[in-house]
């Protein structure tokens, strides 16, 4: 069997695709060619870049199970004759897996992290795609923040413009990490006091305990007030006339929390 490796950069999120780069919007040409096509492909890539999704846009009527499942899955395979399997790499038993698929035929898009590798694995998938994480995409990065906020206004009935001044993307779990960023801070940009503190006393009133609680938790007035006025004033000497401190009262306090600066 011949397998042709194809590098992308696509993103895929609930079935809607972001094709703002050439690379995007040639890959979603791709995944709608497999859709007419009866191959087993294998999707890699980090958590968060549009895996499932994309499996989900060529197979949109399988049945999508977690390879780490194994005893679902192998039930499963008994009675499809297409499925999804995600996480591939996690399986229990993948030889198992794979002598089942062989057997019944079955068609399978599958989905796992971008190092995974198995000899077995290989053979049975004649397709790959290896989606590149966001941080290689600028423009799709862009275009799904529009997408979030878009989804965060309907979420919280507000038409609240985002305010993307000093906004640095979370990519550490690409569009995951994105989307659940976008939807804090543009709940937080329309937060009053009252909100506020009844999100610190839900935070706390679990953690509260020792002998020395005020002092350990501190950090959670200082540090905010500290980052926030040195991106408003711009200089320690300013923040601490602001703040009615010191310049070493507020050295101190700055290098006390330096892990949170």
């Amino acid at each position: 069997m011949m397998t042709v490796v194809v590098r992308t950069k696509l993103l895929a999120v609930d079935a809607n695709y972001i094709t703002a780069s050439a690379s995007s919007a040639e890959a979603f040409k791709t995944a709608t060619l497999l859709k007419t096509l009866s191959v087993n492909s294998l999707i890699t890539g980090e958590i968060g870049v549009g895996k499932k999704s994309l499996a989900q846009y060529i197979l949109p009527q399988a049945s999508v199970i977690d390879a780490v499942n194994l005893d679902e899955l192998l039930t499963t395979l008994q009675s499809v004759n297409e499925i999804i399997i995600i996480n591939l790499e996690n399986s229990p038993n993948i030889n198992k897996i794979l002598d089942l698929v062989s057997l019944r035929n079955i068609r399978v898009i599958a989905t796992a992290k971008s190092s995974y590798y198995n000899e077995v694995v290989d053979k049975l998938f004649s397709i790959k795609f290896d989606i590149p994480p966001l941080s290689q995409r600028p423009e799709d990065i862009d275009q799904l923040i529009n997408k979030f906020t878009s989804e965060a206004s309907s979420l919280f009935c507000t038409n609240e413009k985002f305010n993307i001044e000093n906004f640095e993307p979370d990519l550490s779990q690409n569009s995951n990490s994105l989307r659940r960023q976008v939807m804090i801070a543009y709940l937080l940009q329309d937060i009053n006091e009252s909100e506020l503190m009844d999100i610190l006393e839900s935070y706390l009133v679990d953690k509260l305990g020792s002998n020395n609680d005020y002092k350990n938790f501190l950090h959670l007035y200082e540090v905010p007030i500290i980052k926030a006025g040195l991106q408003r004033f711009k200089s320690q000497l300013q923040l601490s006339d602001k703040l009615g401190l010191n310049r070493n009262t507020l050295r101190k306090k700055i290098a006390d929390n330096q892990q949170y600066l």
